[in-house]
């Protein structure tokens, strides 16, 4: 009898590594995402392998990652609202282009659901609902 996996979908380690390397890759060449990186990543090898350990923790529950991307998004200083939607743009392209249909999904809402949560906690922690300017 063979044990069920715990991953949160289908996926390999390699196709995840394979990923996040493309991604990469795509975010050093566009125009608005590659310059708010290349501010903060000197080491493009070992920020790539940080974030395949942390889609690895995400998706197949490995226990290899233990940073905090609220706090490393929030200390970057240079996350603005608008990079978001872009982000997660050139991300759903890369997973399209490298997985199959239904890998590409469920990480995609894995990945959206993410993004939702540090666009709140990072750019949106100060407007109230509707998106008006908390001046307190």
């Amino acid at each position: 009898m063979s044990i069920p996996s715990l991953a949160r979908f289908d996926i390999t380690r390699p196709e995840i590594e394979r990923v996040v390397a493309r991604f990469y890759a795509g975010v050093r060449a566009h125009p608005t995402l590659g310059p708010v990186f290349a501010a903060h990543v000197t080491d493009w090898p070992a920020h790539e392998e940080k974030i395949a350990r942390f889609w690895a923790n995400a998706i197949l529950l490995e226990r290899g990652y233990d940073g905090s991307p609220m706090a490393a998004h929030m200390r970057a200083g240079n996350v603005r609202p608008g990079m978001f939607d872009p982000w997660l743009r050139l991300f759903d392209a890369t997973l399209a282009d490298a997985l199959r249909p239904e890998q590409a999904a469920a990480w995609s809402a894995l990945a959206h659901r993410i993004g939702r949560s540090l666009r709140a906690g990072v750019v949106d922690k100060d407007r109230l609902p509707g998106g008006i300017p908390n001046l307190r």
